[in-house]
């Protein structure tokens, strides 16, 4: 074997190790998430106070119905407050939130966060409250959420993760970032607690025992990617978050291509920087420590993006195949045709345990035409990560394509 066989066959081993791994960790949860877990019954639970914060940057075109809709919670209105934090808003849709029953804090700075305005927010606000519970300025929750996060409290919990689905699937795009979604949702939520670790936290429609969240957001400084801080800090302090399936938030989705890369690209900054950050405290909490929950973390930050997994490993299956039946002269190639088949189908089999059966629609065939162009979006913006992770980047809610 010449150098350039060695140096092909070592990149081989490490894209089979790599990849491989990822493709059975996403197999055994998807399988794990195909099964329920039943929810302890509590008889007259006690009704929390909830500081329900939704923070806003220049969100008009959305936050006065956003608000609305959250006053409607079949939860005693004594119990709640709805606090709009607005960061830019206009004049006229501050005159029209001020008419509402509910907590308005005006914010402004120089490098807008959502972490700055939720600290802002709980300064303000002051500690008469058990829960905090955090959504985006385009969330909607269902009538009965706050009720059966307050369950989950009754529990013993301090940190529960509700169910966040599609508001919209009117585009391709919108359809695949739904998918998306449920896809993480099965797997590093229900997969998760299923098996005993933590849930994933997903940045909105998630609760905090109050007192603690207001101490703990205090330290987190991120600009982009602060429910992956506050993660890593919480399960590193061994804190179990937990899911409720059945709790449900709407979200709206991403409907264009353009806006589909700018928030991978902001996510993907996010993962590699807090990989760096916590990949040798992690290696010690495992094994110091024993703290499975926060490696497992740790290693989500450096595992590779469910599109991009996909669509690489497809293109590696269908190459070494490729390989195999026209050149299977070059056996330092097409003898790995076996192990990238195996990887392929644990991948595909991880979708299709993870993707509900109400996608499994006409409209999701005309989606996953968009995949390619998803999966290219998402492999350049891995060459554009710089400085993504140190600026805030907008969102913007509300418009149609």
């Amino acid at each position: 074997m010449n150098i350039f066989q060695i140096i092909v066959t070592t990149l081989e081993y490490i894209l089979l190790v790599y990849f491989g791994f990822a493709a059975i960790y996403l197999f055994v949860f998807g399988m794990a998430g195909r099964f329920n877990r039943k929810q302890k019954k509590i008889a007259n639970p006690v009704n929390r106070k909830f500081a329900v914060l939704i923070p806003g940057y220049k969100e008009d075109a959305v936050i006065v119905d956003v608000a609305k809709e959250a006053l409607t919670q079949h939860y005693p209105t004594d119990c709640f407050d709805v606090v709009i934090i607005a960061d830019s808003f206009q004049p006229k849709t501050i005159e029209e939130l001020k008419k509402l029953p509910i907590k308005l804090i005006e914010v402004s700075f120089d490098v807008s966060t959502k972490s700055k305005a939720l600290n802002k927010a709980m300064a303000e606000l002051g500690d008469n409250y058990d829960v905090a519970l955090v959504l985006d300025a385009d969330n909607i929750m269902e009538s009965d959420f706050i009720s059966k996060i307050n369950l989950a409290f009754e529990s013993g919990y301090t940190v529960v993760q509700g169910h966040r689905i599609a508001k919209n699937t009117n585009t391709s795009f919108a359809v695949l970032d739904a998918i998306s979604e449920e896809v993480n949702n099965h797997i590093f939520r229900k997969g998760h607690r299923n098996l005993g670790f933590s849930s994933a936290l997903i940045g909105s429609g998630m609760a905090f025992d109050y007192a603690f969240f207001k101490e703990t957001m205090a330290n987190v400084k991120a600009v982009g990617g602060f429910d992956k801080e506050l993660e890593l800090k919480l399960l590193r302090d061994k804190k179990k978050i937990e899911y409720l399936h059945d709790a449900y938030v709407l979200d709206e989705k991403v409907q264009k291509s353009e806006v589909f890369a700018k928030q991978r690209k902001r996510w993907l900054s996010a993962q590699f920087v807090y990989f760096g950050r916590y990949f040798f405290p992690g290696v010690y909490h495992l094994i110091f420590k024993r703290n499975i929950d926060f490696f497992d973390k740790v290693y989500q930050m450096i595992a590779p993006p469910r599109v991009l997994l996909l669509g690489i490993v497809s293109l590696l299956f269908v190459f070494y195949g490729g390989v195999a039946v026209f050149s299977p002269d070059i056996t330092f190639l097409s003898a790995s045709y076996q192990e990238w088949t195996i990887v392929f189908i644990l991948v595909v089999v991880a979708f299709l345990l993870s993707i509900p059966g109400k996608f499994y629609t006409s409209a999701t065939l005309k989606a996953i035409l968009t995949l390619p162009k998803a999966f290219f979006l998402m492999f350049t913006s891995l060459f554009k990560l710089k400085g993504a992770n140190k600026k805030f980047i907008h969102t913007e809610h509300g418009t149609n394509n």
